[in-house]
């Protein structure tokens, strides 16, 4: 049965979480740290990973967190990690990090113990890095504690700093025309705050990429469309698709309530993204689009209709997809140096929820072999899926 939406925390949680937010941005790197960083052809650059939280519709707590490795410059699936976790913060646009990070850091934390020599080089997030309200968004958060270089990708503009998704804004994007295209992202602070990229010749819709930690502006931009194989980075997508397909596979009808079995809809029993709501709204009642970019603006996201369906005819198809979307708990941090603990601490601060831990799942995935049941080898993987978004929108 879904659980009642989570309250939003009192306001001495939520200043506690800025004060956290402002400690931790002083740690963040805004340049190049790396030698591949410096190499036009990126050489040296060998790993790069993706990491996707899915929900389940109409479920407040229970989630899949995902973490993906791919092989560069071929992108083929090397390594992921899905787990079914238990959301404990509920989500509050701006805040997105204390609602999902403790579990994204637990599965960079397996992977190091497990599989060492996989270990991402660079992680891609599916949402916004310095692009934030206060400067500090999920990118920047897993990138201070994991000491990952990190990316921020967002599928929609969070309009901060002056920065709007305006007339003259919507005239910048035409004047995208081909795959690699770009303008800045300056506020009316006069910061650049991200890049706008047309990932793809075949997409209209741009991506908003913003610096995570250690790693420059230029080179995350370079980096994010050398990754797209369709709109969505190819390691952000292999993660979504792995994370739905989990949830798919572990939930099946324990993914919808049971008025929703007795209506016999094989839509409503797919489990599906849920959708997650505006500035300062509680978790699951939608997230707003550009409040989060998945940290992007206000108005929630929810899927237009026919929405999943287009999405797996995209990926069943054979040629391009054209704006796909996509594409859309005992936390890691137990391990991590004392100065990295305190941003995820305070998760506990925030209205707990009965949920814990539903199920677990890993598996590492040599070159050649299958890597996830029933989905694909990780190269040009066709299986479907896409995420929730608004923090987590501009995901969207």
């Amino acid at each position: 049965m879904a659980h009642a939406p989570a309250e939003r925390p009192p306001e001495e949680t939520l200043s506690l979480w800025k004060g956290e937010q402002a400690r931790l941005k002083a740690r963040v790197v805004d340049r190049d740290t790396e030698a591949w960083q410096r190499d036009p052809s990126f050489s040296g650059l060998q790993k790069v990973g993706g990491v996707d939280v899915s929900f389940v519709k109409g479920d407040s707590v229970r989630a899949c967190a995902s973490l993906v490795v791919l092989s560069y410059p071929e992108l083929k699936v090397v390594y992921e990690d899905s787990r079914m976790v238990g959301l404990k913060a509920p989500y509050v646009s701006g805040f997105l990090a204390f609602r999902e990070v403790p579990f994204l850091v637990e599965l960079v934390q397996r992977l190091q113990e497990k599989e060492p020599d996989l270990m991402p080089q660079v992680l891609l997030v599916d949402g916004n890095g310095v692009l934030h309200q206060r400067g500090f968004g999920v990118a920047c958060h897993l990138g201070v504690l994991t000491e990952l270089p990190c990316i921020g990708v967002a599928k929609k503009l969070l309009q901060v700093d002056g920065l709007e998704n305006n007339a003259l804004h919507k005239e910048k994007i035409v004047l995208l025309q081909a795959g690699g295209d770009t303008f800045p992202l300056i506020g009316s602070s006069g910061t650049v705050l991200g890049m706008a990229l047309r990932s793809h010749d075949h997409s209209t819709k741009p991506l908003y990429v913003s610096v995570g930690h250690r790693i420059s502006l230029e080179v995350a931009v370079r980096l994010t469309h050398h990754c797209c194989r369709f709109r969505i980075p190819e390691p952000i997508r292999q993660a979504d698709i792995r994370s739905r397909e989990y949830i798919r596979r572990t939930l099946g009808h324990l993914g919808v309530s049971p008025a929703q079995r007795k209506d016999g809809s094989q839509k409503e029993q797919r489990p599906n993204a849920c959708p997650q709501g505006g500035p300062g709204a509680p978790a699951d009642q939608g997230r707003s689009p550009e409040c989060d970019g998945r940290d992007s603006s206000s108005d929630p996201k929810a899927p237009e209709p026919g929405f999943q369906e287009q999405k797996d005819q995209q990926l069943e198809g054979t040629g391009h997809q054209e704006d796909s979307d996509l594409w859309p708990p005992s936390p890691a941090w137990e391990t991590f140096p004392k100065t990295q603990k305190s941003g995820l601490m305070l998760l506990s601060l925030a209205p707990s929820s009965t949920q814990t831990l539903l199920s677990l799942g890993r598996v590492a995935v040599r070159p050649g072999e299958s890597s996830s049941p029933g989905c694909c080898t990780g190269r040009g993987c066709q299986g479907s899926a896409h995420s929730p978004h608004t923090e987590e929108q501009a995901r969207a």
